[in-house]
């Protein structure tokens, strides 16, 4: 393997991330803020530090080059019971195309009950309800390009809507994953969430208004369209490195993430996942977004199970505990299917 080039196309993809960022300088205004959500319980309980171990069907979320570890098809369903009633589910294919590589798709979609409206007029609510939603639908594809070196992509189309409106847009993730030859340590860098600006649209922001009313003959009845703001993509540049460390039979990985968000501050997540009963049951913990400031993320633990005596399927389940420091802790639930 030329290890020059594999450094080569790291650092390129660093350079263009800072071109990416020096166009923008917008702090806490972005559309679809779900897709900066942890995905999987694997992944949350150990602090969301992930970019760099990712070898299951979420990887498609944190960096697709980690698909490309899949040698089995891998099928995985997450939930999370978010804060304020709302729902968070995950859904997650990929299948090895053994030298081909291996292509996945995935849905990610946050979910909540309908909700009374209510008008100044009628504050206890007019009898009528809407719904509202996020969904993020992705193709991804990942591959080795030298055997230590794995690169992948996931292309998305993205979809918010609220009563009669929505912001449609679409985004892209690139992501690569390099086993080092220092230490046994792995090295990643991912981009995600570049793509296209979203603004609402739809028939909520439609009205009847006159242009002007001090001039005879003008018509106070004319059809006008509200046109709202374009907003960026929840952009974010990920670089991490983790490293296994192997304890008699058992197995201890250390994940450290660094992170650069268009719409946040800097911040560093750290985790850890002991496997044990020769890879059967693992117990995770991590800490999120270190250094920000307010932060509202913290400590993370969890823990899974996997069975793999049967003869074509291997199960296994996870769950992760997040705290949160105002707005509630959250749950988070994982079950897939290696085959």
């Amino acid at each position: 393997m030329n290890k020059v080039k594999v450094f080569i196309i790291i650092i390129i993809m660093i350079s263009l991330s800072g071109n990416i960022y020096a166009e923008i300088s917008k702090t806490g205004t972005s559309a679809a803020k779900f897709l900066s959500i942890s995905i999987g319980p694997r992944a949350i309980a150990m602090g969301s530090a992930f970019s760099s171990i990712s070898n299951d069907a979420t990887a498609m979320y944190w960096n697709a080059a980690g698909i490309a570890q899949l040698e089995k098809n891998d099928i995985i369903f997450t939930h999370t019971n978010w804060i304020a009633d709302i729902n968070i589910n995950y859904v997650g294919l990929v299948l090895n195309l053994n030298e081909m590589g291996n292509l996945g798709i995935n849905v990610t979609a946050m979910t909540m009950a309908d909700m009374e409206v209510t008008t100044e007029y009628y504050p206890e609510g007019t009898g009528d309800t809407f719904g509202a939603g996020s969904y993020a639908f992705g193709l991804s594809y990942g591959r080795y390009l030298y055997n230590n070196f794995m690169i992948g992509v996931n292309i998305k189309y993205i979809r918010e809507s609220i009563s009669q409106s929505d912001a449609q847009g679409f985004g892209i993730d690139i992501g690569t994953i390099f086993n080092t030859p220092f230490w046994g340590i792995k090295f990643a860098s991912s981009i995600t969430n570049f793509g296209t600006k979203m603004h609402m649209t739809g028939d909520d922001l439609l009205l009847q208004t006159g242009i002007d009313d001090s001039r005879n003959g003008t018509n106070d009845q004319l059809d006008a369209d509200l046109r709202t703001d374009e907003y960026e993509l929840p952009l974010r540049l990920q670089i991490g490195i983790s490293k296994d460390i192997m304890i008699r039979d058992q197995r201890l990985t250390v994940a450290v993430d660094a992170a650069h968000p268009n719409d946040n501050t800097e911040y560093i997540n750290i985790g850890a996942e002991l496997a044990v009963l020769k890879e059967m049951a693992f117990l995770r913990g991590g800490y999120k977004t270190l250094f920000i400031a307010d932060q509202e993320e913290g400590l993370s633990l969890g823990a899974g199970f996997n069975y793999d005596k049967m003869k074509s399927i291997e199960l296994q389940i996870d769950y992760a505990f997040q705290r949160m420091k105002y707005l509630g802790d959250l749950h988070t639930f994982g079950l897939s299917f290696k085959f």
